[in-house]
């Protein structure tokens, strides 16, 4: 799952920190910063997006009279120095209010407040897997192998950090390189390795010995924040030794 973002904001310093921010998260994807909402406009029109962070006070028109302009509202996370203007955010049904200056852990509390939005909006069965599951990767004791961009790809499962689903496709990180094939996730589940490697997420399979940490309803797995879905947390509790 890819969760297509813009940052709009007048404060060069502030759309700096922002893609920091959005970069450590990999099931964010930046289409596009701006330093004014009507910059914006021709983006927003033409492209699906699914989120965007907004400042409220901006010179051309604030983020707020902005927002009641669009008729396809994306979700919303506000981005503002000014705490008065909270409450005008929540009748505006924005999905969260971050309060300049906002810790990465703040900023990521509200990334996976709508990460759990658009799940909620997935169909239960993505019937796109049959084909993956048909040409998926070869998987053997210590390894498997893929097939991508006419290539052939051998990865140890020592060396595999996390894989991501993407519908019919699933990408596979590791500290070397990112390769993504025509792959089940569900397959890919059901058949590596459980003492190697456990399912977080609808779109998340990481392996155990790369966790570094557990934080609030994330991981921490190479420098990366991964979400825990509501049905897989029992399972990383467990990781950890906590009860469930």
């Amino acid at each position: 799952m890819k969760i297509r973002c813009v940052i709009i904001d007048d404060e060069f310093l502030a759309r700096q920190l922002l893609k920091d921010y959005v970069s450590k998260i990999p099931f964010l994807e930046l289409r596009g910063d701006f330093n004014s909402p009507l910059k914006a406009l021709d983006l927003l029109k033409s492209n699906a997006l699914d989120l965007l962070f907004l400042d409220i006070q901006m010179p051309d028109i604030s983020g707020l009279d902005f927002l009641k302009s669009l008729d396809n509202q994306p979700y919303i996370i506000l981005t503002t120095a000014y705490k008065e203007y909270a409450l005008d955010g929540y009748e505006l049904n924005v999905a969260d209010y971050l309060l300049k200056p906002f810790p990465f852990e703040r900023f990521l509390k509200a990334v996976n407040k709508v990460a759990e939005l658009v799940e909620q909006k997935q169909p239960v069965h993505d019937h796109s897997e049959s084909e993956a599951e048909l040409t998926g990767p070869q998987l053997h004791d210590n390894y498997l192998v893929i097939r991508a961009d006419r290539k052939y790809y051998k990865i140890n499962y020592d060396d595999l950090i996390y894989i991501e689903g993407q519908k019919a496709y699933v990408t596979f990180v590791t500290k070397r390189q990112q390769i993504t094939a025509l792959a089940s996730l569900k397959q890919l589940e059901e058949q590596l390795p459980a003492n190697q490697f456990v399912r977080i997420h609808k779109s998340y399979i990481v392996s155990i010995d790369k966790i570094n940490a557990l934080e609030g309803n994330s991981i921490e797995i190479a420098r990366k924040f991964l979400p825990i879905g509501k049905n897989y947390r029992s399972l990383v509790d467990k990781i950890f030794g906590l009860k469930g």
